[in-house]
């Protein structure tokens, strides 16, 4: 961004009596604008004439207010309006995301290796989001072959990986101070400096600035408040457990509540570096811990990554608006949909995967389901070799599984064995009789999407 937004006139509540006797059709324009629910900064430009502006905007205002939804959190007086394109956006998150998934009135079974390679992803997008200077090709293979991370950039991939892989093991866990410390020490390992790895922030030094140009976005609350902050926002989270204090007249969407936990740590900023990663973990263990399974295999700051602009503004436009977290929703929502809108597709295509792997179950009785899928893998990458770690990589599996399975699939010849230095590499063996069927021998069977 070249430029902070404007904010907006914060007098609005004097002028619309006056804005509507004058100009009575106004109404119709505030309709719209408020459909979009834009911000005074889009309205500007819209406008010319600052008097008319002005009177706009208060009108805008006075009927979000009337319809505001107010957010428990006693620090922030967080706020936010349930526009048609939220409510949408939650129905078909409702639809797809917490419960049985179908697609063309089929049950999709999703596989262990679609998991790993969304959370894959999702790891790379933060961190580039973050600065980390690689590509997402030369992270994705270290990820699957399970290499060393050659430089800082690698390794802020490989820790936001690891925190994923964490926070989906420990989506049951309720959140607390030390919990989201350990998520900040997993994220940050060995990228920042040793004394501020899961440590919040004891200074004011920390700003949200323009990497180029040193523009200050944001100035976080004192440190001082820090502690007392995460207090309240663990208790936030924490609310709609069951056995909890909360008050059932304030119920949240759980979807809305986690967009407002990654907010919430954006706004406070706690540690010295790592709040985004920090942020977008949270969030995924709040939806996850919802019941929300099917965010495990949206790579959601991979959206992000394409708006990086847009992000920004979404906070700059809830904070300079009297904390009205609507348009931190509106840009969330509309980058999840976009991810489940990826997903689909994608999904669309495994259907076809799914019965690769089938015919080759049928066909080789003596291997098993994941055996069976890591062939077929192997068939559509056959001039590509394979190693134990990426195996284990891939398909989430300990050592001596992703070896045995190997093994079995060498030892029955339907991939060769080579040594390579010190290590086993594995490749499809192209003179099998299951090459005839391979996807890459074969017209219309489309393949894997990375």
């Amino acid at each position: 961004m070249q430029k902070l937004p404007e904010r907006p006139p914060s007098d609005w509540n004097h002028v619309f009596t006056a804005a509507l006797v004058k100009d009575p059709e106004l109404l119709e324009e505030v309709a719209e604008y408020n459909r979009r629910y834009l911000s005074w900064d889009e309205l500007k430009y819209r406008i010319p004439d600052p008097e008319r502006r002005k009177a706009t905007w208060a009108i805008m205002k006075l009927l979000r207010v009337l319809r505001y939804e107010h957010v428990p959190f006693k620090r922030l007086p967080l706020t936010y309006s349930f526009i048609p394109e939220i409510v949408k956006s939650l129905h078909t998150i409702d639809r797809y995301l917490s419960g049985t998934l179908r697609i063309h009135n089929k049950t999709i079974t999703l596989e262990e290796s679609h998991i790993v390679n969304s959370l894959m992803e999702e790891a790379i997008a933060s961190s580039i989001l973050e600065g980390a200077a690689t590509t997402r090709k030369n992270a994705k293979e270290m990820l699957r072959k399970g290499k060393k991370p050659k430089n800082n950039a690698e390794r802020m991939v490989l820790n936001n990986y690891e925190a994923m892989r964490f926070i989906r093991e420990k989506k049951e866990k309720p959140l607390s101070p030390g919990f989201i410390l350990e998520i900040h020490q997993i994220v940050t390992r060995g990228t920042i400096d040793d004394a501020a790895v899961g440590h919040f922030r004891t200074t004011n030094e920390v700003v949200v600035a323009d990497s180029e140009t040193g523009l200050v976005y944001h100035t976080p609350p004192d440190f001082s408040e820090i502690e007392g902050f995460i207090e309240d926002l663990c208790a936030f989270a924490n609310s709609d457990i069951a056995g909890s204090k909360a008050n059932p007249d304030t119920f949240i969407h759980p979807v809305i509540k986690g967009v407002v936990l990654h907010y919430l740590i954006g706004y406070l900023h706690p540690f010295n570096d790592g709040n985004g990663r920090t942020a977008r973990s949270i969030f995924y263990w709040y939806v996850l811990s919802r019941g929300y399974w099917l965010f495990e295999y949206m790579p959601i700051s991979r959206i992000i990554l394409r708006s990086k602009k847009k992000y920004t503004l979404a906070y700059l436009h809830t904070e300079y608006d009297g904390s009205d977290v609507t348009y931190f929703l509106q840009y969330n929502l509309s980058c999840i949909n976009e991810a489940l809108t990826d997903l689909l597709v994608y999904l669309e295509k495994q259907q076809a995967v799914q019965r690769a792997t089938k015919a080759i179950i049928r066909e080789i009785k003596e291997i098993n389901p994941r055996q069976a899928n890591i062939l077929r893998e192997m068939m559509e990458h056959s001039d590509e070799y394979f190693t134990i770690r990426q195996v284990m990589q891939v398909y989430n599996t300990v050592y001596q599984t992703a070896r045995t399975d190997l093994l079995r699939l060498a030892k029955l010849g339907y991939i060769i064995q080579e040594k390579r230095g010190k290590q086993y590499m594995f490749i499809f063996n192209e003179k099998s009789n299951l090459w005839k069927d391979s996807p890459r021998k074969r017209k219309g069977v489309e393949k894997e999407v990375e």
